[in-house]
């Protein structure tokens, strides 16, 4: 619920470009609309490349948009804002500086006198709970109190705007967790004059345990593809069944695969420049053995099923991608359920497995059957992987489909549907295969 509707961050079309190394332009952000009002606590989910930290980047007036209106309390946001601040997943603090020194950086640059800032530090410090650690250094800390220097020195600014950038995702669970709630408790008190907080992150607990709206990125380029809004008081209770929905109805929504779309040609082109999910092989197949046993006995609980992988969201959502995409797993609802061929897969043997592998991805991705279609027509059997990075980087920049191409190659070797050559860069059919498609010719 928001305290009222004085608006604090209002983008309206905003699009952003990057140009990759070879001078191709890739649209990272595309007319995204978004609004911070006050009294609010935003989340920002999306998987990896959806330009949830470029967006922030761009609030936080670090980089440029390319189009677009960007506005901070009805004026134009042209670089850093007096009344924006920012804190760091990596927790950016200068080694060399003791704690105090470090939180009154900002204060420092905005020429505010020595005693005032001393002061203020020392309340900052005091309220986030570092009283008496002022004159360490980083070092001498564990990775929650620099986290909390890192807040510290955001919150001695008085900023009307949080930014929070994978905040807690560098700290153990407990430790996020109890750091979370300590900003959730200074916020509700109005212990801070912070008046709205936007939080990028990829863990789905603790956004729906913070946020009063939650916004999911799609990719290609980054847009706001959902929107929830939370009305549940705080303090939540995790276990709770309001609280359980909301996040089984959020990992649903993350979950949805997009449609694809045709790319500048057909419709068939178009899957070829699909990103593959960026995962391999050897956990696909753990998360597979995992949801077979006990106690999930085939059919999981998205949650439930992280929580006992021990794997982030981050990890976790390429590996229901490919399984989903190779019809080994359905995903549904906020659930995985394994597919009857998904079943046969975990009880099979090695070869079977292989075998059963190289035929899903024959029949689903695209990139593998083209690959293994042209080497079958050519004479050789063999071909250089430029043929294929060329054709990727049609839809893709240069490193993406590098990427791209190095995930179908793994895969492909795994269910033996071609091999690759790192020496000389070539990719060519198993031995055995290129006189069976001669023979079929």
């Amino acid at each position: 619920m928001t305290r009222n509707e004085n608006l604090l961050i209002d983008l309206a079309d905003v699009q952003k470009s990057f140009r990759s190394s070879d001078g191709a332009a890739r649209t990272v952000l595309g007319k995204v609309d978004f609004t911070l009002r006050e009294g609010e606590i935003v989340a920002l989910l999306g998987k990896s490349g959806s330009g949830k930290s470029t967006l922030l980047r761009i609030i936080a007036g670090l980089i440029p948009a390319d189009t677009g209106r960007v506005q901070y309390r009805g004026h134009p946001i042209f670089g850093p804002a007096a009344g924006i601040a920012m804190v760091f997943q990596s927790f950016a603090l200068f080694p060399w500086l003791t704690v105090q020194q470090n939180v009154e950086l900002g204060l420092e640059a905005q020429g505010v006198p020595k005693a005032e800032r001393e002061a203020r530090a020392d309340a900052v410090l005091e309220l986030i709970g570092l009283s008496g650690f002022g004159g360490a250094l980083p070092r001498e800390l564990s990775g929650g109190m620099r986290q909390r220097v890192g807040i510290a020195r955001a919150l001695v600014t008085n900023p009307d705007v949080l930014l929070m950038d994978e905040a807690f995702s560098a700290l153990d669970v407990l430790t996020g967790e109890t750091l979370r709630n300590d900003m959730l408790e200074l916020w509700d008190d109005s212990k801070i004059p912070t008046k709205g907080i936007l939080i990028v992150s990829h863990n789905i607990e603790e956004a729906v345990m913070m946020a009063d709206r939650i916004l999911i990125m799609g990719s290609d380029p980054g847009h706001v593809r959902n929107e929830i809004t939370i009305d549940l008081p705080r303090p939540r209770d995790v276990d709770s069944l309001e609280v359980r929905a909301l996040i089984d109805e959020v990992y649903a929504l993350m979950t949805m695969r997009p449609v694809q779309e045709a790319v500048g040609g057909s419709p068939v082109h178009a899957h070829l420049g699909y990103r593959l999910p960026d995962t391999d092989i050897s956990r696909m197949e753990a998360i597979l053995d995992l949801l077979a046993d006990t106690p999930f006995e085939g059919r999981a609980d998205l949650p439930q099923l992280a929580e006992e992988a021990e794997l982030s969201d981050e990890e976790l959502f390429p590996i229901y991608e490919a399984l989903g995409q190779l019809a080994l797993a359905q995903v549904e609802k906020g659930d995985i359920a394994l597919t009857p061929l998904g079943r046969r897969y975990v009880e099979a043997d090695q070869v079977l497995k292989q075998e059963l592998f190289g035929q899903q991805l024959l029949a689903h991705v695209p990139l593998a059957a083209h690959i293994r279609h042209s080497l079958e027509q050519e004479p050789s059997g063999a071909l250089p992987e430029k043929r294929f990075l060329d054709l990727l980087e049609e839809f893709l920049k240069a490193d993406e489909a590098e990427h791209v191409l190095k995930v179908a190659v793994e895969w492909g070797r795994y269910g033996e549907v071609y091999e690759y050559d790192y020496h000389t860069g070539r990719l060519h059919l198993p031995e055995g295969a290129h006189d069976e498609a001669e023979t079929q010719d």
